[in-house]
């Protein structure tokens, strides 16, 4: 289905330049003033709004804000002259989406800066529709994305779920392994009985122990009476043991004679129970390498790699962190009981641009920050990460050889923003100047450094 664009502006020429440039990719609706402009936006369900600032006999930012109060999440780009662009960057920290100044000289980045507009809104829909099916359905858990690589990740998920073999689940830390194991319990043939889950790397030994064998009353001090382990408490269901790699070599042991007995003894007693569970497990090691240095058991190994799965890395889905982002957003504005967002345009380029080495985890305490510690309204880049925190500290990546590499966009985007810094410094602030001595069209000028934050007083 195509995106339906509202197009609100008096200027023919301009009307007419929207028709060229969108008539085969969305469908467009335009109008010349407020009136027909109200009219159109109360019957139909837009995607984005392209307003223009100054409208016979009223404004377009007081038309935008009367919309956004029957629709709070509609997305929203301003069009403006250049003597307009003060109100514009105030309208945006309001909530607009962006804005853009005309005449437009660069069609490619008019098409650029639409289409991240879409993206957003189609994010939007996309949690909005979750929240509908979670409220009215079982609370199935849902993994968020739509890149190749969780496309890909989902469809192994579904031919396995119904298996009753066990999983392996690798990735690196924070990528959501937890997730994927409820969603193989949830589409398992065992998802009406219990699944329990174990982080195997933050328990000692005698307490995981305890926790899945179960004991006996009085089988050490502090036993006051019997209780009975997740191997007990997971019959029938599915049992996820995450960080399985931090299991010391006697509970390794112990683990191997229960997946192949499939029974166990209580501490404290001396009879066997039987349980019937599927094992799912986790590292963000490599298993086979822990095996050649002697830390984990080769038997177990075989035993728990039957079927293996990877989860990607965040920056391996890089399609999806908007889509995660406005999750998480909506999420913590349900739980803090906040309105905060939208995201500005700057705010997505950052969020998109940026490598998360801690991966779904980080981006997730990230946008939590963000509402947590805004008052209310849009979300902009300095929101998003605490004082004193460098975006550009998490942009280098380990290379071979131990040596750090910054990625070439990274480096692009560093260089870019230094230049028109280092430019506006020389033309002493004069836009004018600047477009003179950097040969960029002024209005293209404009679009470069509102992009990085630097547009001057």
């Amino acid at each position: 289905m195509l995106p339906r664009i509202l197009v609100v502006d008096d200027d023919h020429y301009t009307r007419t330049l929207f028709k060229r440039l969108l008539g085969k990719s969305a469908e467009l609706s335009l109008a010349a003033d407020g009136a027909e402009a109200r009219r159109l936006f109360a019957a139909g369900d837009f995607n984005l709004v392209l307003m223009d600032q100054r409208l016979p006999g009223e404004n377009g930012i007081d038309l935008t804000r009367e919309f956004r109060v029957q629709r709070p999440k509609v997305v929203t780009i301003l069009m403006t002259g250049f003597a307009d662009v003060r109100d514009a960057v105030a309208a945006v920290r309001e909530g607009l989406f962006d804005y853009l100044t005309k005449p437009f000289d660069d069609l490619d980045a008019l098409e650029a800066v639409i289409g991240k507009a879409l993206e957003l809104d189609a994010a939007y829909r996309e949690i909005d529709g979750l929240r509908t099916r979670l409220a009215t359905e079982l609370c199935v858990p849902e993994a968020i994305g739509r890149s190749a690589a969780m496309e890909r990740l989902l469809d192994q998920v579904r031919q396995v779920a119904g298996l009753d073999t066990t999983v392996l689940l690798e990735g690196e830390s924070g990528t959501g392994k937890d997730v994927v194991a409820r969603l193989l319990h949830a589409w398992s043939v065992r998802s009406a009985k219990p699944f329990l889950e174990v982080n195997c790397g933050g328990l000692p030994e005698s307490l995981l122990e305890s926790l899945l064998f179960g004991h006996e009353k009085g089988a050490f001090t502090g036993a006051a009476q019997a209780s009975p382990g997740y191997f007990e408490r997971a019959h029938g269901g599915n049992l996820f043991l995450d960080e399985i790699a931090d299991m010391s070599p006697k509970l390794q042991s112990s683990l191997l004679h229960v997946l192949q007995s499939h029974q166990f003894t209580r501490i404290g007693s001396t009879q066997p129970r039987n349980t019937d569970f599927r094992l799912i497990c986790a590292t963000n090691r490599q298993l086979s390498g822990e095996v050649q240095a002697g830390r984990f058991r080769e038997d177990l190994f075989y035993r728990i790699n039957v079927v293996a799965l990877r989860v990607p890395a965040l920056r391996e889905r890089q399609g999806d962190i908007i889509l995660l982002a406005a999750h998480f957003l909506d999420f913590f504005n349900t739980k803090f009981g906040k309105s905060c967002g939208p995201f500005t345009a700057a705010a997505v380029h950052l969020l998109e641009t940026s490598p998360w080495p801690g991966n779904v985890r980080q981006l997730k305490h990230c946008i939590e920050r963000a509402v947590a510690l805004h008052v209310g309204g849009p979300i902009d880049t300095a929101h998003l990460f605490a004082a004193g925190e460098s975006v550009a500290d998490t942009r280098f990546v380990a290379a071979p050889g131990g040596e750090t590499a910054l990625r070439y966009q990274d480096a692009r985007a560093d260089f870019e923003r230094d230049f028109f810094r280092r430019l506006l410094d020389a033309a002493g602030g004069n836009i004018s100047e600047a477009a003179r001595l950097s040969g960029i069209p002024r209005q293209n000028l404009y679009v470069r450094i509102k992009r990085w934050g630097i547009v001057t007083d």
